[in-house]
């Protein structure tokens, strides 16, 4: 049915379909689950370690840099045949590090690999900056087309940023009269279908870099170390394959677009047992912007977020709004979250700039002490404001909500959608109660076939 008062023309007819879209997400719980896991696997390293120190690393000397011993000690390592690069206890501080095959870079408890703000240090390479190709400032961790890599140790990773450094890079806006630079010259040339190889951007352009950015990269591991302080995102895996994430801690209140795991036109990824309190998006699914997202074509899909917490952050789990290749197949489960500052459990953001399927998104047993506005946001309006070619309609299907509970939030469920066309449909909740809400539901434009089964708002079961 439609919220506009449509309904199915027999009672019959309705139950078949309700109980066929139940059968789906018990079905999507018990094939589709396991399916994705069984194709998710850790990679396994020698033992062989090479310490930093035998390379000429020195630690707790803030003018001195590792970044050459460090790399050095990468190098000799992949060329080996792989093993540990060991960062011992101390605080060791660095310019951009590149990590190779079969390298576990491992940052041992009681050490701090700081990176350095001196931008000339921090040479363009091929990436994508929200969404869009282009060559950028490096990334503080950066690999390209490597396999079998990890980031591992109970140490901690600090990008070293701050307001007098990185955050404090204004983002440029167009200028009368003057050439586009930074942000609105990198969506200009993706709007322009510009070349990549032309598209240079340099420090100068205050494009800020992620803290880790993994290229059409297989097989990676990020397990145990503490993630605080990136420039921009802190973990950007692109075009890649088979990541586990793993135990981290990510803190990066304070940081602007501090996102923890931004997943990118990956596919076959488990994120778990983490902790996130970020400056943005706790975990962000993106895959591509408008027309670079949908030149390559490439969906993010088979993700699995279980048993981490989230505390502040634009949201939860967010898929969008770089949506343009597509998403299919999320599970979250066993999480909790909670804060005033934590804005919505789940939430999918799009526009007709992006166009793009969402689909199959499966969330159950989530546990929300509260949330600042939406236990389930769906927005198709995202930045209205966006200068683009608006003819790529998004669409946003099958979406189950399971035992997801709430004691504090402005809305239950929050979706604006198309007043002329109903491009989101089979929305399900079931089993779930929501307490202390402001101010109920709110959906806006035609939703095709919206259910609340056995769910309450403040005491009171939904039925629409």
């Amino acid at each position: 049915m439609k919220t506009r008062g449509r309904s199915l023309p027999i009672l019959l007819t309705l139950i078949l379909f309700i109980n066929s879209c139940s059968e789906r997400n018990i079905s999507a719980w018990d094939s589709l689950y396991p399916e994705i896991l069984d194709q998710i696997s850790i990679p396994e390293f020698s033992e062989t370690i090479y310490d930093i120190t035998d390379f000429g690393a020195k630690n707790d000397d803030p003018a001195f840099l590792n970044h050459n011993a460090i790399n050095s000690a990468i190098d000799t390592c992949s060329s080996n045949g792989g093993g540990i690069v060991l960062i011992p206890e101390g605080r060791w501080y660095s310019g951009p590090l590149l990590l190779k095959n079969n390298v576990n870079l491992y940052i041992s408890e009681g050490a701090s690999l700081i990176f350095a703000s001196d931008t000339s240090l921090y040479p363009s390479v091929l990436t994508r900056w929200e969404g869009m190709d282009c060559y950028n400032t490096s990334p503080m961790i950066y690999a390209h087309g490597q396999e079998n890599i990890a980031i591992s140790g109970k140490g901690t990773i600090d990008g070293g940023a701050s307001q007098e450094n990185w955050w404090g890079m204004e983002r440029l806006t167009p200028v009368p009269g003057k050439e586009l630079r930074g942000r609105p010259l990198l969506m200009a040339w993706n709007e322009n279908n510009t070349p990549v190889e032309d598209r240079i951007l340099r420090p100068a352009d205050n494009l800020r870099p992620q803290l880790i950015n993994l290229y059409k990269c297989k097989n990676i591991l990020m397990t145990d170390v503490n993630l605080t302080c990136p420039a921009f995102w802190t973990i950007h895996p692109v075009f890649c394959e088979n990541i586990t994430v793993r135990g981290l801690t990510i803190n990066t209140v304070g940081a602007p677009n501090g996102d923890g795991c931004n997943p990118e036109s990956c596919r076959n990824v488990l994120i778990e047992s983490c902790f996130f309190n970020t400056g943005d998006d706790c975990i962000a699914i993106k895959s591509g912007r408008n027309n670079d997202g949908r030149k390559w074509n490439i969906p993010s899909e088979n993700i699995i977020v279980r048993n981490c917490h989230m505390q502040n952050g634009h949201g939860g789990v967010v898929i969008g709004s770089e949506i343009s290749g597509g998403f299919r197949n999320l599970f979250v489960e066993d999480c909790e979250m909670n804060s005033p500052s934590l804005d919505r459990v789940i939430r999918i953001k799009t526009n007709n700039c992006r166009g793009g399927t969402v689909e199959n998104i499966y969330v159950r047993n989530i546990d929300v002490g509260q949330c600042g506005e939406a236990v389930l946001k769906i927005n198709l309006v995202y930045e209205p404001g966006e200068i683009c070619k608006r003819d790529f309609s998004p669409y946003v299907r099958n979406v189950y909500l399971e035992n997801v509970n709430c004691r504090q939030s402005r809305y239950g469920v929050f979706i604006t959608g198309y007043e002329e066309s109903a491009n989101i449909s089979n929305i399900n909740v079931s089993d779930c109660e929501w307490t202390n809400v402001k101010e109920d539901n709110r959906l806006q434009g035609l939703i095709d076939n919206i259910r609340f089964t056995r769910t309450s708002v403040n005491g009171t079961v939904v039925k629409l």
